[in-house]
């Protein structure tokens, strides 16, 4: 199981665990994971989650910057090509480590790598 762990640090290019820990106590970001069982468009996220686009965004960036959504390659529509989001994760588990420094894993989503090159036609 620890294998799927991803252990964050304030150094390296792993989010820092005060990402994390302010995405998780975000009442908007805790309700797109909750909703983000599938890909879904920005557009998509803030009409299930009634919140204006502008908000949606800065949540979403604030999730994917925590390494809790994933942007998906983009569905083609058109000429433009939609960017889809995706909760990333199974399960999150905060301790200390062997320092006493608090840490966080996070559990990969088992199903990712299905949605990781998704590429559908709407």
């Amino acid at each position: 199981m620890h294998s799927m762990s991803l252990e964050f640090s304030s150094s390296g290019d792993a989010p820092a665990f005060e990402h994390v820990v302010a995405a998780l106590d975000d009442d908007g970001c805790r309700e797109i994971i909750a909703i983000l069982e599938e890909p879904m468009t920005a557009h998509e996220v803030a009409e299930a989650t009634d919140r204006p686009l502008s908000t949606t965004y800065r949540k979403l960036d604030r999730l994917t910057e925590a390494g809790l959504v994933q942007e998906a390659v983009g569905v083609r529509e058109g000429r433009h090509q939609k960017s889809r989001y995706v909760a990333n994760l199974d399960r999150i588990s905060i301790g200390l480590d062997d320092d006493n420094e608090l840490r966080v894993d996070v559990d990969r989503a088992a199903n990712l790598g299905l949605w990781s090159n998704i590429q559908r036609e709407f």
